[in-house]
């Protein structure tokens, strides 16, 4: 026999038996290819990434919320504390809304006429549909909020998001709904949602119209590049690990990618990495773009750590078939973690990254901290140790315990 089942586990699945599962299905039939991706997926986030309390960021592209996603599989991750933060495209923000306003959303046909569509007031997102006054009733209901006192001013994404989830939630409410909006549910559990580009979304635009009526509201970008930063140091300086969830890729993906070079290569604060990088995707990495980059890309600017980087996955298939199949296998596989409840915490987190900054950032040039040798750890003066014994705080990380599949871990919520 040759030396491969020394190094590799024997290629044997399960059968698929009725009443099977989705976690025992993974486990068990998902062997190789991008099915392989996947379970390597699942394992990674609930026996690495949720382990230890670890610090988990998920990042949203592509029409998921329009296709139900939000209710069916971001709301549960928020609400068994396996998401802590969120940055997403404005537009998924907005289809959101439609679900806690009560609208109604159909499945329909991407083989249709869309001439016909326009006709007769008809919406399509590849095969969803809906009535042109969804968009109309949802424009109406964020202009009547932002006109509101507590919106005449500047504030971060995650700010506007939490005002905004708070109406959601009212809402909701009042029509006798329940965890229908990611935006709702982020406001209940305290789970900071950013979005990269605010103008680039229906939201923004009503945003900008009301803007010509004299509303004093404005995004601060400085605040939300500096705000997901704390909330990476925040994690990795008290010896929790950083994870990032990447659904798709896009202005999302790079916003949490680079909360590490902002921290490293701008504030000049000593880092290296987050810990674990997760991806569903379909771009692929040999046109440049940074959809499509790979977590051994992400190691050369400092983004990923490369002592993790074996952990990293890459699945390659579609968000609204991996993404319930992450969601599924991790409340099987995973006890409900405490909320972190990060928004809370928002300004706390900001003016400690800001000292530390203060502390180490020049306006000159930073310093190269780029040689991870381990000459170059064993350097390192004692008092620059944390994270994995290597960050500014001086706080040593909890040794990593894997939850093995099927064992799930009592915690206190």
């Amino acid at each position: 026999m040759s030396s491969l089942n020394k190094k590799f586990p024997r290629l044997l699945p399960t059968p698929i038996t009725p009443g099977m599962k989705a976690s025992d299905l993974i486990d068990g039939a998902f062997k190789a290819y991008n099915g392989g991706r996947l379970a390597e997926a699942c394992r990674l986030l609930t026996q690495k990434m949720l382990a230890n309390n670890g610090t988990v960021g998920l990042s949203l592209t592509g029409a998921l919320t329009p296709a139900g996603l939000g209710r069916a599989a971001i709301v549960p991750l928020m609400k068994a504390g396996f998401v802590d933060w969120i940055i997403s495209t404005g537009a998924n923000l907005y289809h959101d809304l439609h679900f806690g306003l009560g609208m109604h959303l159909f499945a329909g046909s991407p083989f249709l006429d869309d001439v016909v569509l326009r006709k007769d007031g008809v919406i399509r997102i590849y095969d969803v549909l809906f009535d042109y006054d969804v968009l109309l009733d949802t424009d109406a209901f964020v202009r009547q909020v932002i006109q509101g006192k507590e919106f005449q001013k500047t504030m971060g994404t995650d700010e506007f998001h939490y005002r905004l989830g708070k109406y959601v939630y009212e809402r909701e409410v009042q029509l006798g709904l329940h965890e229908t909006s990611m935006l709702s549910a982020a406001y209940q559990y305290g789970v900071p949602v950013f979005t990269s580009s605010p103008g680039d979304s229906s939201i923004g635009m009503n945003v900008a119209a009301m803007s010509m009526r004299g509303s004093k509201l404005q995004m601060d970008v400085n605040r939300d590049v500096n705000q997901t930063a704390a909330i990476v140091y925040d994690a990795k300086s008290s010896g929790q690990t950083s994870s990032v969830f990447i659904l798709g890729g896009g202005s999302p993906k790079n916003f949490m990618l680079q909360t590490e070079p902002q921290i490293q290569e701008v504030m000049g604060i000593e880092e290296r990495g987050h810990d674990y990088f997760l991806q569903c995707t379909d771009a692929r990495p040999d046109t440049g773009g940074l959809s499509g980059a790979t977590p051994a890309e992400a190691v050369s600017w400092g983004k990923i750590d490369p002592d993790t980087l074996p952990d990293c996955v890459v699945c390659y298939a579609d968000s609204t078939i991996t993404l319930p199949m992450l969601t599924a296998y991790a409340l099987d596989r995973v006890e409900p973690r405490p909320l972190k409840r990060l928004y809370k915490r928002r300004d706390a987190m900001l003016e400690a990254i800001r000292s530390q900054y203060l502390k180490h950032g020049t306006v000159e040039k930073i310093g190269h901290r780029t040689d991870l040798s381990t000459s170059a750890k064993k350097k390192a003066p004692a008092p620059k140790k944390g994270r994995s014994g290597r960050s500014v705080t001086g706080t040593a990380r909890a040794k990593q315990k894997a939850v093995p599949a099927g064992q799930k871990k009592a915690t206190k919520r």
